[in-house]
Order: structure tokens, then C-alpha cells, then sequence
């Protein structure tokens, strides 16, 4: 039976837990490099804190939470709630947690909470990132573009440009 999933706030006891979230997110690119497993880890770590430390950045109303399956960390979620918009700075499960439906259901809840407010969500997305199938499926639509990372948008009305 699953347990119920939930969200804490982030504490710098959970660091290495979220560098694990981080490394998983890195381990497809990393696998074609041919380095050593200290040389990944090295790259892993100092990628991390870069990361790490530009995200605690973030202005004001931003929330750092970490997903919890029962009392079991899974993942990360990253939110700033402005007077303009909801944006996902960042939302990532451990590998094994992935393709549960969990990532689904918390950016869900995000979509009911701006609706309520009558706010867009946004989130930048890696072009090549395969939740970009997931956020397409519920409504999000590419309203910017770097060449890295789509900007995505959804809106309770459903405007934005088609994708």
C-alpha cells in the first residue's frame, strides 16, 4: 500500500539526501562521459552546490520542501508564490520514485492553488527533458524558449501559444 505523500520544509540536515535527488537527476548525461566514479561525484558535488546555493537565492515566498512517501524522503519541490504567478523552480524525484504519478498529482495541486488565486504556474523545463510530455499533458504551453530551457505556462483559461 502506498503511503500518503507529503511536503517539509527543507533543512540543511536533508543536504545529502538532495544532493542523491540531484545525482539522480544527472545520471543519463553522466553515463556517456567515460569518467570515473570520483570524478562524477566530484562533478556531482560541486554542480550541486552551485545549484543548491543559486536556488536558497531565490526572492522572497519561495518554498523549499521536501517530498516525503510516509516518513521516507522521494524528492524535492521548489516553489516561489508571487502576486503575479506560481513558478516551479524545481521538482525531482529519486529515480525509483519516478513515472509513480507523485511528480503528476503535486503539480496538480499546484494547478488547483493558482487556479484559486486565479494565477498562472510556470516552470522552466530542459527542452530535452522527458517531463515535458507530463507538463504538455497538463496544459502547460511553451510561452518562451533559451534553446535550453522552454519556459512553460499554464493557465486556469487555457491561453497561451499551442507547443
Amino acid at each position: 500500500m502506498t503511503q500518503a505523500i507529503t511536503l517539509r520544509p527543507m533543512t540543511d540536515a536533508d543536504l545529502p539526501f538532495l544532493l542523491r535527488v540531484y545525482a539522480s537527476t544527472r545520471e543519463e548525461e553522466l553515463q556517456v562521459t567515460g569518467w570515473s566514479r570520483e570524478q562524477k561525484d566530484a562533478f556531482l558535488q560541486q554542480q550541486f552546490q552551485a545549484q543548491h546555493s543559486a536556488y536558497t537565492q531565490q526572492p522572497a515566498g519561495t518554498r523549499f520542501d521536501v517530498i516525503l512517501e510516509g516518513d521516507e524522503p522521494i524528492g524535492r519541490l521548489y516553489v516561489r508564490r508571487s502576486a503575479d504567478e506560481l513558478r516551479i523552480v524545481d521538482i525531482a524525484l529519486l529515480t525509483e520514485q519516478r513515472g509513480r504519478g507523485i511528480g503528476g498529482a503535486l503539480v496538480r495541486d499546484l494547478l488547483a492553488e493558482a487556479e484559486a488565486a486565479g494565477k498562472p504556474v510556470r516552470i522552466h523545463v530542459e527542452s530535452n527533458n522527458p517531463a515535458l510530455t507530463l507538463y504538455r499533458r497538463l496544459g502547460f504551453r511553451r510561452v518562451g524558449d533559451t534553446g535550453v530551457y522552454y519556459l512553460m505556462e499554464w493557465n486556469a483559461d487555457g491561453a497561451g501559444s499551442a507547443d
